[in-house]
């Protein structure tokens, strides 16, 4: 045991600054009910009958100074199933509205999730520990505030797969079974099933929302509004001068910026989120509210995960920075009151755009090896996305092969790079003579501006494999996981999990979790697209 490691939860630090400086709800007996003034609701954990520890982060209990010795004790296992409240624990949960695909919803909060308050690590680095699906809270409305296996396994392995894609996520410290069934309808259709409960606890430095300010300016709780403000501010965002007359523009402005960056980083690993409300915004640009989420597997822009999104598409991969932009602009709307003058606001949703603009066309130039982006290698894209949808290609998988193509060679032999591309079709009799010509004049084109760069090809392929993840939680492996976690068989999960840890290297023997999603998996339930039942 070192100086910088914990013997015992009790031993952690809390700090309950956010329940101890913003207005709670007065009425501390727990049901549903419209909370008015207020920023959370006191409230504590349903206890469990039968809690099952299934797996944890070892990243996130080295940021909270733990062991995994700790995370197998039964103490890591009763906190984190929600049994015991350690004493220096005030868990309450959060009070917000917000928009749902593109409608006013009013009060929304935390409907199953339980903040146990922010502990304070070694590094002072504060970190919030959230339990999602440990029973009713306030805002529950007619839910029952729990959670199944199959939807928080998926949370659980897609926020840490998120981090170390090298995306800003909201964290996963641990996965529990619950001993416990809960009554869901996956499908919408009318065939609700039992299915095992589970607790996941989620790690934020800030769980706060686009929808938190909302609530509030809809209630013209304006006092509360400025109250919650110079909260973040002073607690998410230290680095800004709570005095300055700009710093609510200034503040808004950096949130501009950090979602710009979050939506970049979705867009380079094709990354779909599938329910982007702005109560599912995270003021810190951090990817939270793991739902109905997929990866682009065939290159379809207009492809959401969301069954209830099927018609409209309106969280489609492609309308993701728009819909970004149009949830910051309620965002804006919400604290217009604290300025009451547009034009800051209007120039801090200008810097949004002109960010997310110049850093999405950089990426995209890296995705090919290049340091930066040109009107010709934005032209070169542009074909080469028109060429990714005239047969089904698997992004992921087309971008490591095509790293793998040897442009050093004055004649590119088809065959060779049919051999690299291979397994990024899903219908290898598309590949007619007519694609395969239009493939090798693009290539060309790419060879060409590689060489004018002074490129080298260990330079490409370093730069591409850098960027590109030959590794990413496809929703049939998730799938796959879950219904052997249901059975009692955790092999599955535990090895997605330490694979997903080194997405960009080549694993060599993992190649099976980096194959393309199978036939079988094409319309089979959870398998491609999900429902935000969970």
């Amino acid at each position: 045991m070192t100086e910088t490691t914990l013997s015992s939860l009790q031993e952690l630090t809390f700090d309950n600054r956010f329940v101890r400086e913003l207005p709670a709800d007065p009425e501390r007996e727990n049901y549903r009910r419209q909370v008015n003034d207020a920023c959370f609701s006191y409230v504590d954990p349903t206890p469990v009958t039968q809690p099952s520890l299934l797996a944890y982060s070892r990243e996130m209990l080295q940021q909270l100074d733990l062991t995994e010795s700790l995370a197998d004790s039964d103490e890591f296992l009763q906190v984190f199933a929600g049994n015991n409240v350690l004493p220096e624990m005030q868990p309450y949960a959060m009070c917000y509205g917000g928009h749902q695909f593109g409608h006013w919803a009013g009060q929304l909060g935390d409907g199953r999730a339980i903040l146990l308050g922010d502990v304070i690590n070694r590094q002072n680095q504060r970190w919030s520990l959230q339990l999602k699906g440990s029973g009713l809270t306030p805002y529950s409305r007619n839910a029952d505030g729990l959670a199944v296996l199959r939807s928080s396994l998926r949370e659980f392995l897609c926020s840490e797969a998120m981090h170390h894609l090298g995306i800003p996520t909201t964290r996963a410290l641990s996965l529990v079974t619950t001993g416990e069934k809960v009554v869901r309808d996956m499908l919408y259709d009318g065939n609700p099933q039992f299915e095992p409960g589970a607790v996941v606890c989620r790690v934020a430095p800030s769980f706060t929302r686009f929808g938190n300010f909302q609530i509030l300016t809809a209630q013209r709780s304006f006092d509360t509004l400025q109250k919650l403000l110079d909260y973040t501010i002073k607690t998410d965002f230290p680095h800004l001068d709570l005095s300055a007359p700009e710093v609510y523009r200034q503040w808004f402005e950096e949130v501009c910026i950090r979602t710009a960056d979050m939506i970049v980083h979705w867009m380079r690993v094709g990354f779909v989120h599938g329910v982007m409300n702005t109560d599912n915004m995270s003021i810190l640009g951090l990817t939270i509210d793991y739902g109905p989420y997929g990866w682009l597997e065939d290159y379809d822009p207009d492809w959401t995960p969301n069954t209830t999104d099927a018609q409209g598409r309106r969280y489609r991969f492609s309308h993701q920075p728009q819909v970004a932009h149009w949830n910051l602009l309620q965002l804006a709307e919400a604290i217009y009151p604290l300025i009451n003058d547009a034009a800051p606001l209007e120039q801090a949703l200008q810097s949004y755009a002109d960010h997310f603009q110049q850093q999405y066309q950089r990426m995209l130039a890296n995705k090919l090896g290049f340091a930066d982006s040109s009107d010709e290698i934005n032209q070169l894209l542009t074909d080469l996305f028109s060429l990714l949808q005239q047969v089904e290609t698997d992004m992921t998988l087309f971008y490591r092969g095509l790293a793998r193509v040897d442009l050093s060679q004055q004649a590119l032999p088809l065959e060779s790079v049919k051999q690299a591309l291979q397994d990024a079709w899903y219908q290898p009799d598309q590949i007619d003579d007519q694609y395969l010509s239009a493939l090798a004049q693009w290539l060309a084109r790419y060879q060409q501006l590689i060489d004018s760069d002074q490129i080298t090809e260990a330079q490409r392929q370093q730069q591409m494999n850098a960027v590109n993840p030959k590794y990413v939680l496809r929703n049939y492996l998730a799938q796959q996981a879950i219904d052997r976690a249901a059975e009692g068989d955790v092999t599955l999960l535990h090895e997605l999990h330490e694979v997903l840890r080194r997405p960009y290297d080549e694993q060599p023997e993992q190649e099976k979790f980096a194959e393309k999603r199978p036939e079988w998996a094409r319309h089979k339930p959870g398998c491609s697209m999900l429902s935000c039942s969970s």
